[in-house]
């Protein structure tokens, strides 16, 4: 998570693309180790399941470091697919 959330701030800086200032943060959060919250963890779970479908966009490549698309930075900013395995895993222990 941590690792994907360092590549998504690279990919950001690079190509000025992918992300809001709350995906950049929260980068940051998850590059740095900081504590994530339970609010943080219901954000994350939602972020991912609002943004599959920017696995889909046409523009640029989902996945690519030459030309990634702003949907795929912005998911790496987020904690990428371990992020969202760890947020949905999470979320669902805090719902029961």
């Amino acid at each position: 998570m941590a690792s994907a959330a360092r590549h998504g701030l690279r990919l950001h800086e690079k190509f000025g693309r992918g992300g809001t200032e709350v995906g950049v943060a929260r980068a940051h959060q998850l590059a740095n180790r900081d504590p994530v919250s339970e609010k943080d963890v219901k954000a994350m779970a939602s972020y991912f399941a609002r943004h599959a479908v920017d696995k889909d966009g046409a523009a640029h490549s989902w996945g690519s470091d030459k030309d990634p698309s702003a949907g795929y930075i912005a998911w790496l900013l987020w904690g990428g697919e371990p992020g969202k395995t760890w947020a949905e895993a999470k979320a669902k222990k805090l719902e029961a």
